[in-house]
């Protein structure tokens, strides 16, 4: 029997903790601090918390993303549009993922390549291609001009929104839930044919029930970062698509107001970190 080298375990489980500590608690706490503070016509553009005086926090940032219908609207859209995206992912991948896990081996490997071929491109590049595609001089509507019909809006709008987060993320839905059901016991699903399940039943009372890690993972992978998303609303999007990332952009880059937007930053960690939290506490209780 080999003997353990004293502290090996301390050391692998303090490292994660170090990691969390160093790029994400101080970050957040840096965030926390600016949020608290006022803003001034300065560099950096919001007065210290402590002075001789003493202490000078405020939770006014905070009350304002609360007052400010500008922010509450750009808070509930920013989950709206994550939500949606997420059923449509879900919709559109999971026959794909059930498509590719059911395939013969030897078709396995090149589709999954074809699902995770665009991530050797940039996202950036990727978006940009989109609005070759949708602009009103764009092939779609050159297409569409060719076919007799009257060239489309179909920029600067929730429908480019949308379609360019389902594009970006839905290999996201897609790896986990092919992992979940190539996983699966065929022999469950000829035990419910011999006892009568049509295919339709069988895939309600078992594929799906058994799937359900594999769809809430992927879920997830989708919904946490569509809600923070910011190339696809400031390219695809229009004025009047106003997500939590673009308005943390505009607040930070251009309005200058960094306790305002490291409020808002903070709204949106917690947004991010809440569905994470649930999904953990979920896989704890089956466990």
């Amino acid at each position: 029997m080999i003997a353990r080298p004293r502290g090996t375990s301390w050391f692998v489980v303090a490292l994660p903790y170090a990691w969390l500590a160093v790029f994400f608690l101080a970050p957040f706490a840096i965030l926390a601090k600016i949020g608290i503070s006022e803003p001034a016509n300065a560099r950096p553009p919001y007065l210290p918390l402590f002075d001789e005086a003493g202490f000078h926090g405020t939770l006014a940032n905070f009350a304002l993303l609360v007052s400010d219908r500008i922010y509450v609207s750009a808070v509930l859209d920013s989950l709206r549009i994550a939500a949606t995206c997420t059923v449509i992912c879900l919709l559109v991948g999971y026959p794909m993922a059930y498509a590719i896990a059911r395939a013969g081996r030897s078709w396995r490997a090149p589709l999954l390549l074809l699902v995770m071929l665009p991530f050797w491109t940039s996202f950036v590049v990727r978006t940009y291609a989109w609005m070759g595609l949708l602009r009103p001089t764009g092939i779609v509507n050159a297409a569409l001009g060719w076919l007799g019909v009257e060239p489309m809006q179909l920029m600067a709008n929730d429908f480019a929104v949308h379609l360019g987060i389902v594009y970006g993320y839905l290999p996201f839905m897609v790896l986990p839930l092919y992992a979940a059901i190539e996983r699966l016991d065929r022999t469950l699903l000829e035990a419910a044919a011999d006892l009568g399940a049509s295919p339709l039943r069988a895939f309600v009372s078992v594929t799906l029930p058994l799937t359900a890690p594999g769809i809430l993972a992927g879920c997830l992978l989708v919904f946490v970062p569509a809600v923070g998303e910011f190339v696809v609303p400031d390219l695809l999007g229009g004025p009047d698509t106003l997500m939590i990332g673009k308005l943390v952009w505009n607040e930070f880059f251009q309005s200058r107001d960094w306790p305002v937007a490291s409020a808002l930053a903070i709204v949106l960690v917690v947004i991010v970190v809440a569905p994470v939290v649930l999904f953990q506490h979920r896989r704890a209780r089956v466990a």
